[in-house]
């Protein structure tokens, strides 16, 4: 109950309300305006129609606002989430994009539960980086088809949908659809470099119906809206469907996860004293996701550009995105009639702006160039992402960032021979330490990735009797890299050679003492605390009597 208390909105949030009312208020039906057309578009795009994207705008920005854990996000529709619906709708139909919504709804109050928010910040920036980038890649495919004006388009994959689109559109060229929806995605990215604060997709979608409406233009439009929210049904439910519905689900979820503490980061970066809650944003997310599907609306999240217009219009609390909400029911129930005028041409060009907006050229060139190893993980999860699909992108991106982060962590491991501390030794005892003892320092860790070389290369050692082995600057240890100790340590011991250790970490006792290597070296007075007192162990067994010495070392 104490965690269920933790989750739900608290008192300060309700006190940030009486902070700036009439700011919050201006911002909230400032990005109202920029969210109308966009939330439009994200619901054509998604397969649903304008009226799930307005729904889903309308109720997961009220819920998320209320239950979430940000003073400033804004929530709805993305453009993300449409890349991985639209195959839902083709294979499941409307019926499966909603089953998906609240399955994902669940999975994300769950992860709120187990306290995963805080875990999803470590996601390799290249990792993200290049879905993103895929995923505008992606959307502006989507998009060609409307632009084209070109209705019924085939094919597996999204790349494969616009190139048939393109080879009708050369069959039967219709210049209209394309010159609207390039004239308003033109309109958005220079207006945005003129006056980024005027919103240049709303202009440009009413620009484009006025057109469309006193020249007669041949375009496809939105169609007739309902005026008003439909009665609230679990008539979608399909168990039967499941089994083919959870691998969309929890891509949806994770999207959803990441979109949204990614957008919690940026609006805390841009405001003074704001910091979000990651358990509670997800939490907040999973109620918006649960309760929007029964309502006909497609799963939504946080956005980043809808929560940055919102701080920039001056946003201090909840109330923003609580109101840019309410102005959006006012657009489902007051302006239905118009928004079905609007030309399905104009928002493609919609999309395509926002999709070459979400690619920041600057900072993928940045990474391309950081390392190598950054570059292969960006290029592979951007070409996974259009090719195939945005789950099997992350997976592939995360798997090959993690194996050549290990290699290259492996990489950092050593085995560096160092001399015997001489002291003050006589010349005879000195010689016959620099010729039967050798001291072996390790650094870095010795892990599954790294052990193998160097340990190997240990037991092939000639010529000594006592092998010292210093472990005070080992990192790292699991149960591979013990069982290769311990495996070095038995071929030396098996040709006489005794094995020392010194300086073993105590942190590193555990598993050395589960695998039995640390237990029976301390056994036989083998391990040491520090390399002088194995330096004395070694003097000792080398002054014993030759054959004496030979049979304690085999002994061992």
């Amino acid at each position: 109950m104490r965690r269920v208390s933790d989750l739900l909105p608290q008192r300060s949030d309700w006190n940030a309300l009486r902070h700036a009312p009439r700011r919050d208020l201006v911002a909230g039906v400032t990005v109202a305006v920029v969210a109308l057309p966009l939330a439009l578009a994200f619901g054509v795009a998604s397969g649903l129609g304008a009226q799930a994207g307005l729904i889903t705008a309308v109720v997961a920005g009220a819920l998320a606002a209320i239950f979430g854990g940000s003073n400033l996000q804004v929530s709805g529709p993305t453009g993300a989430m449409t890349v991985v619906l639209l195959p839902v709708v083709h294979r499941f139909g409307r019926t499966g994009v909603l089953m998906v919504g609240l399955l994902a709804g669940l999975l994300l109050v769950a992860m709120a539960f187990a306290r995963l928010g805080r875990y999803l910040r470590y996601l390799p920036v290249p990792v993200v980086e290049g879905f993103t980038a895929g995923i505008a890649v992606v959307i502006g495919l989507q998009q060609v088809p409307a632009a084209l004006g070109v209705a019924g388009a085939h094919g597996d994959k999204v790349w494969s949908v616009a190139a048939d689109a393109v080879i009708r559109f050369a069959g039967h060229p219709r210049p209209a659809p394309i010159l609207v929806a390039a004239g308003v995605a033109a309109l958005m990215l220079l207006g945005a470099r003129w006056r980024p604060v005027v919103p240049f997709s709303l202009l440009g979608i009413l620009v484009a119906t006025v057109l469309a409406e006193t020249t007669g233009l041949p375009l496809a439009r939105i169609g007739a809206l309902p005026a008003g929210f439909a009665a609230p049904s679990l008539a979608f439910l399909d168990w039967r469907a499941l089994p083919g519905l959870l691998p969309a689900a929890g891509a949806v979820a994770a999207l959803a996860a990441l979109e949204s503490l990614l957008s919690a980061t940026v609006a805390d970066a841009m405001s003074v004293d704001e910091r979000h809650d990651p358990d509670r944003e997800l939490f907040g997310q999973g109620i918006a996701n649960l309760v929007t599907p029964v309502l006909g609306g497609v799963p939504g999240t946080a956005a980043i550009a809808r929560t940055a217009v919102s701080v920039r219009a001056g946003a201090r609390s909840k109330l923003a995105a609580f109101t840019h909400a309410a102005a959006l029911a006012g657009v489902v129930l007051l302006a239905a009639p118009l928004v079905s005028r609007i030309p399905m041409a104009a928002l493609a060009g919609v999309l395509i702006a926002t999709a070459v907006r979400m690619v920041q050229a600057a900072s993928l060139l940045a990474l391309i160039r950081a390392t190598r190893r950054d570059a292969i993980v960006l290029v592979l999860t951007f070409g996974v992402t259009v090719f195939f699909d945005l789950v099997t992108a992350v997976a592939a991106g995360i798997g090959v960032a993690v194996v050549l982060a290990l290699r290259a962590v492996a990489r950092t491991a050593r085995l560096e021979r160092v001399p015997i501390d001489r002291d003050d030794r006589h010349a005879e005892e000195q010689a016959l330490l620099d010729q039967h003892i050798v001291a072996y320092r390790l650094d870095g860790p010795l892990f599954f990735a790294a052990a193998h070389d160097f340990l190997l290369e240990l037991s092939e050692v000639a010529d000594v009797r006592v092998v010292i082995l210093r472990m005070s600057r080992v990192s790292t240890i699991d149960a591979t890299g013990a069982h290769i100790l311990d495996d070095t340590i038995t071929r030396l011991q098996r040709r006489g050679i005794a094995v020392l250790l010194s300086g073993i970490d105590p942190s590193h006792q555990q598993v050395l003492s589960a695998l039995g290597v640390a237990a029976r070296l301390r056994r036989d007075d083998l391990v040491f605390p520090d390399t002088p007192a194995a330096i004395d162990r070694a003097r000792h067994l080398l002054h014993l009597d030759p054959a004496d010495s030979v049979t304690e070392a085999a002994s061992v």
